[in-house]
């Protein structure tokens, strides 16, 4: 690990085995908050100052990201994007309360989720928590199969014509949402929900829909985009059934 960029937990507060987390932020109250709160709860807290020369063994060693949009040198967003070319470790995003375009890119790029900054500590942790459950979740055994579309839910696994398909812990929720209910429509509020684990106002329907777009893509990267996934106008969205 980068000793000079990455500033490690020494506290004993934290148990064996706990979840890792690296924090990067240059804002060295809020960081410092962030540690205090986060490792009462169990948490091991690493945090780096700046993004510029972060390694893949930086990320690698950490159960999950937490990471601000807004960095000195290399942006939060580019970060995310050299991150997501080689770790699907979970990210999630630090933005300001009105980076809407933030959040939309943020999620095209690969964010798990995101928290408006000012925020209370314990809807962080709560985040995290469901973040990380969601990366481990799923039920053993149980697969998912839609015409050529194989989904296993404890592997955490989607492959498309054999072709393996490399999704984010949201893209991989939605996805197994729409298949659990293919053929039906289903809401902008329950994709929502079962992408990122809250339920989002009207406002947030545009992350829904980037979302969307972005497994349409990994699904059909060179076809016809809403072969698979159709667009209920107005609704939400129908993954359909393959014709017999």
């Amino acid at each position: 690990m980068a000793a000079d960029l990455v500033q490690e937990s020494a506290t004993p507060r934290t148990a064996a085995g706990a979840k890792r987390i690296l924090l990067v932020d240059d804002d060295r109250d809020l960081t410092e908050m962030i540690r205090e709160y986060l490792e009462p709860e169990g948490f091991a807290v690493d945090v780096a100052y700046a993004g510029d020369g972060l390694t893949a063994g930086d990320f690698e060693a950490h159960d999950l990201i937490l990471l601000d949009v807004m960095l000195p040198g290399v942006s939060g967003l580019e970060l995310l994007k050299q991150l997501r070319q080689r770790s699907g470790v979970p990210v999630i995003l630090l933005t300001a309360r009105d980076g809407d375009t933030e959040r939309v890119v943020g999620l095209e790029l690969g964010a798990d989720d995101f928290v408006p900054k000012p925020f209370n500590p314990r809807e962080l942790v709560a985040r995290i928590r469901a973040v990380l459950r969601r990366g481990v979740g799923g039920r053993a055994g149980f697969d998912l199969v839609v015409g050529d579309l194989h989904l296993n839910a404890a592997a955490r696994s989607v492959r498309c014509a054999g072709r393996p398909l490399d999704l984010t812990t949201a893209e991989f929720n939605l996805l197994e949402h729409l298949l659990r209910n293919a053929g039906q429509i289903v809401t902008r509020d329950e994709l929502s929900a079962a992408a990122f684990a809250r339920q989002q106002t009207s406002r947030i329907d545009r992350n829904v829909d980037t979302l969307v777009s972005k497994v349409r893509r990994k699904l059909d990267p060179s076809g016809d985009l809403e072969s698979r996934i159709k667009t209920v106008r107005n609704v939400g969205y129908l993954y359909a059934l393959p014709l017999e």
